[in-house]
């Protein structure tokens, strides 16, 4: 039926065929799926860098926020201590001259110097 010819033109066909299908293969099929596999790779990586500069973002957000409140607070307290001893100082002054005044003594002190003391 067949000669050993016709078996060897029919060998180097299939040769020549997978010849052609590894060029095929090298030159046009593995190149395109690493590219699209690399860019299936730079959007994940993008996705990701995306996500960590969000999350940074929010992290810092959030210390500006507590050193915020931390500073509030500690404004109002110091707002508050500053009262208090202003207070305090306003009713030993006042005792003091209710303590001159039953004695019947005056005090040199005009109101323009009490106010240099308490500015001073």
């Amino acid at each position: 039926m067949f000669g050993i010819l016709d078996y060897a033109k029919l060998g180097a066909g299939v040769a020549a065929g997978i010849l052609l299908y590894h060029v095929y293969a090298v030159a046009i099929g593995y190149p395109s799926a690493a590219r699209e596999a690399r860019a299936g790779y730079v959007l994940l990586a993008e996705k990701t860098a995306a996500d960590a500069r969000a999350a940074e973002m929010e992290r810092q957000r959030n210390a500006a926020a507590q050193a915020t409140e931390e500073h509030r607070k500690r404004l109002e307290a110091a707002q508050t201590s500053e009262q208090a001893a202003k207070e305090t100082l306003e009713q030993e002054i006042y005792s003091y001259e209710l303590q001159l005044s039953e004695k019947n003594r005056a005090c040199a002190v005009t109101a323009a110097d009490r106010d240099w003391l308490l500015r001073h």
